[in-house]
């Protein structure tokens, strides 16, 4: 069975209070190893009914902590790609953000899950918190070995599409990755809808949100990872942007986690 606690951190770095949910699997299974999972945009795990899910589709990790962590008001300036705000500035505040889960929020869930250690250290989260989560995936390899991103905001751009936005070149993420390293046995579950959105950039008759999660796949591989391997790409073809498709994807991602090794 599963247990759900809360509590709430005060962060210097966010200069706010943030809630944040703790779901475990088999919290009563007294041997090593512990694994966990930070999810952003936890607030809305409820809605997707996660702790059952957990249960039900989890079983190879003997203890699983996932961790929700509820976004703030500032949610698009704490979300993000570190260093790299976009053309309106947004995202301002992902390094800060950064800084919270690692050294603030870290230390208190070894305190309050009672674990001296976790041996695996995954990330996930929607829409743009799945951007900061890829993210930081990316910045810490050798904390995080494992990242789900689901509908990602991969379109994050530094220029605006009518000042002169060049596609090879603007898109934030797709950029980063190219100055980026590989490293071994860091996986990657890239999900998205092909309902996500209407918008066609460039006119190839491709929603935006599949190109860009195509193109940050072909960015992967450009570094080593491999697509089917390293890399597990779900495309739903009656997925949404929203809760309701994540939640249905959220089971494919928990079978996947539970087969790393």
């Amino acid at each position: 069975m599963g247990d759900v606690f809360s509590f709430q951190v005060q962060s210097g770095f966010l200069s706010r209070q943030v809630k944040v949910d703790v779901y475990e699997k088999n919290a009563s299974c007294p041997s090593s190893p512990v694994a966990l999972l930070l999810i952003n945009d936890g607030q809305d795990l409820p809605t997707m009914g996660f702790s059952d899910l957990l249960n039900r589709h989890v079983h190879s990790f003997c203890r699983l902590i996932c961790v929700g962590i509820h976004a703030g008001p500032e949610r698009k300036q704490e979300y993000g790609v570190a260093g790299f705000p976009d053309f309106m500035q947004r995202g301002s505040s992902a390094g800060a953000y950064a800084s919270f889960v690692l050294d603030e929020l870290m230390p208190l869930l070894h305190q309050k899950t009672n674990t001296v250690r976790f041996d695996k250290k995954y990330l996930a989260g929607f829409s743009l918190g799945g951007l900061m989560a890829f993210d930081m995936a990316i910045d810490h390899p050798l904390h995080f070995s494992a990242v789900g991103v689901f509908s990602g905001s991969f379109w994050w751009r530094s220029k605006a599409l009518d000042n002169g936005y060049v596609e090879e070149l603007d898109r934030i993420m797709h950029a980063k990755l190219r100055k980026a390293n590989h490293h071994e046995n860091r996986k990657f579950f890239l999900q998205v809808g092909a309902l996500d959105e209407k918008e066609d950039r460039n006119k190839n008759g491709i929603i935006d949100s599949i190109d860009d999660t195509l193109g940050i796949i072909d960015e992967l591989e450009n570094i080593g990872y491999r697509k089917g391997q390293d890399i597990h790409y779900l495309e739903m073809a009656d997925g949404h942007h929203d809760t309701e498709t994540w939640g249905r994807a959220m089971p494919v991602f928990l079978r996947w986690l539970s087969d790393l090794k």
